[in-house]
């Protein structure tokens, strides 16, 4: 049986968003990272305390602006460096990304998402946030917003394995985050899920029912990291008394492809790996050379002759 590409143009053997983006569009479209100020419940004692075990002071927004400005002032700020990376024709999706994005009052949400989406050439909106963090309520909101702007919600769920989940103190449950993907797809909001390779004591085995899991749920995106360990953070304490060894990158390669047979074909893929701050990143070491690791996926598929959702019998004639 032959392979038929998912997108021929790009020559990637995935579903890359960045292509979806720019058919959409017409053009190309970038994010652009955001700090709304929010905090987490697992970080103000809601249901926990000192957040996830791996994130850094910033709540995982180390690219977005400082919530000490506003949100129209972060936009120009980060806007100005992709223009020097990316020339000026772009439109932006504002990124809320650092810490909970919704958990806030409703007349918060809506100032703050408002003020973003009245920024220049904007034409979507993105939100991260945790499953357990969405009522009826923001549900309902976000419903709104999606029906006026390419709006897509991005999910936490990192693993499905709840012994994992507790460990790195996401404080919430398999089950949680079922009922918050359900509450957003059923009002036919996109969700863009995020995992993480390389968690404490997790076997490539359980990475993959993760992704299989993903591929029955299909949801719109999701997002593939590789576990950072972060300077300050519980995870670097230990990692340096030897309670578990960082993903090797030819793991994390394999990996990763073994996941994207077992993604839906039509599940866009934003990210296939992660950029740790380079001042603070203990290991992997090799993750700093990200053009490898996307250059080694690339390979393996190649070598491989598959493609994304090939396990579904996705683009085989």
């Amino acid at each position: 049986m032959g392979i038929i590409l998912p997108d021929p143009a790009t020559n990637k053997r995935y579903n890359m968003q960045s292509a979806y983006l720019k058919k959409r569009f017409g053009k190309k479209a970038v994010k652009i990272s955001l700090n709304g100020g929010f905090t987490c419940p697992n970080i103000d004692g809601t249901k926990g305390t000192g957040g996830c075990i791996y994130c850094s002071a910033k709540g995982s927004g180390d690219f977005g602006g400082s919530p000490c400005r506003s949100i129209s002032e972060q936009f120009d700020e980060v806007r100005k460096k992709l223009v020097n990376k990316w020339g000026d024709d772009l439109f932006y999706i504002p990124y809320f990304q650092a810490n909970t994005n919704t958990y806030a009052p409703l007349d918060r949400l809506k100032r703050l998402y408002g003020e973003a989406l009245a920024c220049e050439n904007t034409v979507g909106l993105a939100v991260s946030t945790r499953p357990d963090c969405i009522s009826e309520e923001t549900a309902d909101y976000l419903a709104e917003l999606s029906r006026e702007t390419y709006l897509t919600v991005e999910l936490g769920l990192q693993t499905i394995h709840d012994g994992t989940a507790a460990l790195i103190n996401r404080c919430h449950t398999y089950s949680d985050f079922l009922r918050g993907y359900e509450m957003l797809e059923k009002r036919g909001i996109n969700v863009c899920v995020h995992i993480i390779n390389g968690l404490p004591f997790e076997t490539r085995e359980m990475m993959l029912a993760t992704a299989e899991e993903l591929g029955r749920l299909r949801p719109h995106a999701v997002k593939i990291h590789l576990l950072h360990i972060i300077r300050d953070t519980v995870l670097a304490e230990m990692f340096e008394r030897g309670e578990f060894a960082e993903m090797s990158m030819e793991d994390y390669i394999e990996t990763v492809c073994d996941q994207l047979e077992r993604l839906h074909p039509d599940t866009l893929i934003e990210r296939l790996t992660g950029d740790g701050d380079r001042e603070t990143l203990i290991a992997p070491l090799w993750s700093r050379d990200k053009k490898s690791v996307l250059n080694g996926i690339d390979k393996e598929m190649r070598r491989r002759n598959t493609v994304q959702g090939c396990l579904h019998g996705a683009y085989c004639n």
